[in-house]
């Protein structure tokens, strides 16, 4: 199994900024995709930005020269640098990966627990 803990959300004034964390462990054998996808109040799951794995690095139109995603592979941790945040960026946000926990084994994904980000002045 993997778990995945988040951390760094909270409460920040528009145009601020935050930086979110997220660490994978247990027997890992390789992290694939890694990805940040939020829940704003109301609303559906959405994609934020992912890394999948060897390919280039996807984003959503909304957060896009705002947000940047990144990762460690060492840590087996994932990071989102927001910047320029604004109130419609209110949601819990989750991080995501796909990994393998065997030479052989096939991919399964996991999901983090959430961290609440708050926009509000």
């Amino acid at each position: 199994q993997v778990q995945l803990v988040e951390s760094g959300g909270g409460l920040v004034q528009p145009g601020g900024s935050l930086r979110l964390s997220c660490a994978a462990s247990g027997s890992i054998f390789r992290i694939n995709t890694v990805g940040w996808y939020r829940q704003p109040p109301g609303k559906q799951r959405e994609p934020v930005a992912v890394i999948p794995d060897g390919l280039s690095t996807n984003y959503a139109d909304s957060v896009k020269g705002r947000f940047t995603i990144s990762r460690d592979n060492a840590k087996n941790t994932t990071y989102l640098q927001m910047n320029s945040l604004k109130p419609e960026d209110t949601a819990v946000y989750y991080c995501y990966c796909a990994a393998q926990l065997t030479t052989y084994g096939g991919l399964s994904g996991y999901w983090g627990q959430g961290t609440q980000v708050t926009v509000s002045s």
